[in-house]
């Protein structure tokens, strides 16, 4: 990992190839979000032997799809799309800020401190671990975008909150109230994009023994993708289920997260601490997975792109 080897990306493919990613994640997950999010709001039991499986099946409809459960088809559809203005500003900003921002984090770390990772973890182990803390760092940075998924969730979970306010009149009014959760958010982040960077890059270094993880077929950045999103999820799961819990509550709701802790162990049990994981491995974590695939073929892609001379310059 010497300075001389490092090879980057142009600013302007990191930013086409993350943003394509983002706004694709959004168009075709953005209803999966939403149920997840609502599984993991919801503080009620399911499903109960005694009332069976009918009961239970009327209970999840109630959950996913709030006022619209007994409504139609198409109206159940479209009640899955609550928030998408907020969700497009978050999830496009998001998706460019930490796809797009971990390689420059990644380069920075390389030059300043390459040769210490290897020497502290093997050159192998020290290239994996040096792009996995590179996006931890670019993770806990993602906090300032919280106000953005604070509205998004609110949207999905407790649309009551807003009670027919704007975005900028529950900026200038709610104003703090938007960074609830923040230190959640980070404790969240750390480790979870520690896994996701850093078990896309095992699986590559390791699983396919590639030196130049930029020339990754698509086969081996989608099954990259897979290790690095099953392991995110898993390991963020319990702090993501508080950090949903406080955002979805009401804005004059004050209830820290050490307290939702207590009572959701209390009254629920550690176990629910992984509500929703299940659906956010299968149907979530696709949506991670999809765009994280894309992001890693589209940003070297667009550099080999923009990085082409023109014709009329070879002729010349």
């Amino acid at each position: 990992m010497a300075p001389t080897t490092v090879k980057s990306e142009s600013g302007t493919a990191r930013l086409l190839g993350s943003g394509t990613a983002g706004f694709s994640e959004l168009l075709l997950f953005h209803p999966v979000d939403t149920i997840a999010k609502r599984l993991m709001n919801n503080t009620s039991k399911i499903y109960s032997p005694d009332k069976g499986i009918s009961a239970g099946l009327s209970n999840l409809r109630q959950v996913i799809f709030r006022d619209a459960a007994s409504k139609g088809i198409g109206s159940r559809f479209l009640s899955l799309f609550p928030g998408m203005g907020y969700a497009a500003g978050y999830k496009i900003l998001q998706r460019i800020y930490k796809f797009g921002g971990q390689p420059v984090v990644r380069d920075f770390l390389t030059v300043r401190f390459g040769t210490d990772f290897s020497r502290a973890f093997g050159e192998r182990n020290g290239k994996a671990i040096l792009h996995a803390t590179a996006g931890s760092m670019i993770g806990i940075g993602e906090v300032v975008l919280l106000p953005l998924d604070v509205l998004k969730i609110k949207r999905q979970t407790n649309p009551e909150a807003f009670r027919g306010r704007g975005v900028f009149k529950i900026f200038a009014e709610e104003g703090r109230n938007l960074y609830r959760g923040a230190g959640w958010t980070v404790a969240r982040n750390a480790p979870g994009s520690f896994a996701l960077f850093g078990g896309s890059a095992f699986v590559k270094e390791f699983g396919f023994n590639l030196t130049d993880y930029n020339k990754a077929t698509y086969f081996q950045n989608f099954m990259a993708s897979i290790g690095g999103a099953v392991a995110s999820l898993t390991v963020s799961a319990p702090l993501d289920v508080i950090k949903t819990r406080i955002q979805a509550k009401s804005f004059e709701n004050k209830d820290s997260g050490f307290s939702i802790l207590k009572s959701l162990i209390k009254n629920e049990g550690p176990l629910a601490l992984f509500k929703g994981l299940t659906p956010k491995i299968l149907v979530v974590g696709p949506k991670l997975i999809f765009s994280f695939t894309i992001a890693q073929i589209l940003i070297p892609e667009f550099d080999k792109l923009l990085s082409r001379k023109p014709k009329s310059d070879l002729i010349a």
